[in-house]
């Protein structure tokens, strides 16, 4: 018989990794309940143009993309942005402003399969849309260090740029965009030699370079030193000196509200093109791949047929963390409900079992029923060996009198109770 493999890049979640990667959504739903935002959404198939617009090369490189039967050329969405900023510029594009929305699920990239790293991977995603103001841009710092510290995470640490300093420095000496982008893609893959070497071959001046050589060296967890350092760097280059402040003010608002261990890169970048002002990354010391990262796009939604729109977002990987809490051996502590085995004696009694069964189920008790034909010993093992905090057993004896037996499996100690006030004594009982 031919065994099937699963597709290379691909993976199954077994029961207590589904329940775990549930538990760290559930968190991300509600991070986005207490800021206030609203879930989207949209589909997992989208046109190619419209997710290739602004990913940048890298990720349209690694992109499922394939014709469908109506000869249409389609993608599997990479990330959330796109599909968002779409929809912002046509359905919900007269909904008042700010948007604040979540949208949660499955993304694919044709990326080699590595640790933390897979062609399917799954993200918790918030956008808010409509403000300029550096306050939106800390609420989305405030609100991925909420999910972080919710989860469990130790020792997480932000780093953190503005894409408004290096393109200024690039736009002032009149470099194409095409010619920017291709540079900070270089840059974010930490290859700055060659990102030099594009520079001065699109006619950048020695100022330029110099400025950019000594730039992307500065970097530090001091907060006042750094940012001090980029302004004397670049006071002579208005777009660049202003984007320095406007990285000042939002890390002003951050530590204001809450102390948050943050490291600032003046020559970080990310990949995506779509990016026009601060960026950021989440670390912890056991991994080398990014747990979130975001950031501020003001032109995208106009991009996509809307009206002039800022915006800023942030992606959280939620798989990732769940592989961080597990790095950590301190993965997230399940609160789990109390939950039952239906043990009948006999196979003539299955009946009442399952009607039983329905009764706690109907007062939100989970409950298995016994369907394996065991014995009640052997169905006993099998209870504790699945944690199970309960088991109710059916006798014909206990049936008559309108009761069961129940029996508490960490106690080891067990009792009739009567049907009717069963639900009852498993709530208040003991776990």
């Amino acid at each position: 018989m031919k065994t099937f493999k699963m597709v290379r890049g691909m993976r199954d979640f077994i029961p207590e990794e589904a329940e775990m990667l549930r538990l760290i959504e559930g968190k991300a739903r509600r991070i986005a309940q207490l800021y206030g935002y609203k879930e989207i959404i949209t589909p997992v198939v989208e046109s190619y143009e419209l997710l290739a617009a602004k990913t940048g090369e890298e990720v349209r490189a690694r992109m499922y993309a394939f014709k469908d039967l109506g000869g249409r050329k389609v993608a599997l969405r990479p990330e959330f942005t796109a599909s968002v900023a779409r929809l912002v510029a046509t359905t919900m594009r007269n909904e008042p402003k700010p948007l604040r929305l979540l949208s949660i699920g499955s993304l694919y990239r044709y990326d080699e399969p590595q640790k933390g790293r897979f062609r399917e991977f799954w993200q918790s995603n918030f956008e808010l849309i409509g403000s300029e103001k550096p306050e939106a841009d800390a609420e989305i710092l405030l609100l991925t260090n909420s999910l972080m510290k919710s989860v469990g995470l130790k020792n997480y640490a932000f780093k953190i740029g503005h894409v408004g300093v290096l393109r200024g420095i690039l736009s002032r000496e009149g470099l194409a965009e095409e010619t920017q982008n291709r540079a900070l893609q270089l840059m974010d893959k930490k290859q700055y030699e060659d990102a030099l070497s594009l520079v001065k071959d699109a006619g950048a001046s020695e100022k330029c370079l110099t400025l950019l050589q000594k730039i992307v060296k500065v970097k530090s967890s001091n907060i006042s030193k750094v940012l001090d350092e980029m302004k004397k760097l670049v006071e002579n280059c208005k777009e660049a000196y202003e984007a320095v402040n406007n990285l000042a003010k939002i890390l002003e608002l951050v530590s204001e509200a809450q102390k948050l261990d943050i490291t600032v890169d003046a020559g970080f970048a990310r990949g995506l093109e779509y990016y026009t002002g601060i960026i950021f990354e989440v670390y912890v010391p056991e991994l080398d791949i990014a747990l979130a990262g975001g950031g501020r796009y003001d032109r995208l939604v106009e991009l996509f047929g809307g009206e002039p729109t800022p915006a800023v977002g942030v992606a959280h990987g939620m798989d990732r963390i769940m592989l961080a809490l597990q790095e950590q051996k301190a993965p997230l502590e399940f609160q789990g409900e109390k939950t039952v085995m239906m043990i009948p004696v006999s196979e003539a009694l299955n009946q009442e079992a399952l009607r039983i069964s329905e009764i706690l189920r109907a007062e939100g008790i989970p409950v298995e029923v016994e369907v394996m034909g065991r014995k009640v010993a052997k169905a006993l093992e099998d209870a504790n060996r699945r944690g199970t905090s309960y088991v109710v057993i059916v006798g014909e004896r206990e049936l008559k009198e309108g009761a069961v037996t129940l029996r508490n499996m960490e106690r080891k100690e067990q009792s009739i109770v009567k049907i009717e006030e069963l639900a009852e004594a498993i709530r208040t009982g003991p776990r």
